[in-house]
C-alpha cells in the first residue's frame, strides 16, 4: 500500500487531512455552498470537526493510504480546500471529491488539484476507475466533472439518501 504524505501542484499543497485541520474542517463543511450541494454533515463545533476527522477520514486513510485531503496555497500555507478519493457505501468505483471555502471557488483550484490527485491515483494508488457524483443542481461541478474527464453514466440513490445524484466515471 502507498501512502502520499504530501504531494504538491503548481500553486497548491495536498496532505493527508488530519485533526489539525478541525477548525478548517467545521468552517468549510458550514459554508453556504457545501451544505447546499454536499450536504450538513451535522459539525455544529471544532469538537464534532474533529470527531468527523477521526471517525470518516482517518479509518480509510490507515485502511488503504489515501482519502481526503487538504488543500493549501504554496503562496501562504492558507487552507483553502480539500479533494480526496472515498470508499462511499453504495458505489462500486471509489469516487473523487472535492469542496473549496467560498473565496476559492472558480479559481481554476479544483481541477487542478483533483486532476494531480487522479493521476496520482492511477499511477500510485493502483485505481484502475475513478467515479465522481454530484447533485443535479450542481453545475460547476458538473463543469468540473466533465473537465476532468469523467462521463455521466446514469443517476444514483446513496444508502438513505432520498436524492438522485449524477454518477460519472473515468
Amino acid at each position: 500500500m502507498k501512502k502520499i504524505e504530501m504531494t504538491e501542484t503548481e500553486r497548491l499543497l495536498l496532505k493527508p487531512m488530519s485533526t489539525d485541520d478541525s477548525e478548517f474542517i467545521f468552517e468549510l463543511y458550514n459554508s453556504p455552498n457545501f451544505i447546499k450541494f454536499i450536504g450538513d454533515r451535522n459539525i455544529k463545533s471544532v469538537k464534532d470537526a474533529e470527531n468527523y476527522i477521526i471517525a470518516k477520514f482517518l479509518p480509510q486513510a490507515e485502511r488503504l493510504g489515501y482519502g481526503n485531503y487538504l488543500i493549501s496555497l504554496k503562496s501562504t500555507g492558507q487552507k483553502i480546500g480539500s479533494v480526496g478519493i472515498f470508499e462511499r457505501e453504495g458505489l462500486e468505483v471509489h469516487d473523487i471529491g472535492f469542496s473549496f471555502l467560498p473565496e476559492f471557488e472558480g479559481k481554476g483550484f479544483g481541477f487542478e488539484a483533483a486532476n494531480h490527485l487522479i493521476k496520482t491515483a492511477f499511477s500510485e494508488f493502483g485505481l484502475k476507475k475513478i467515479s465522481a457524483i454530484t447533485s443535479k443542481e450542481n453545475i460547476a461541478s458538473q463543469k468540473l466533472i466533465e473537465k476532468l474527464g469523467l462521463q455521466y453514466q446514469s443517476t444514483v440513490r446513496l444508502s438513505g439518501d432520498d436524492e438522485e445524484l449524477l454518477y460519472y466515471e473515468i
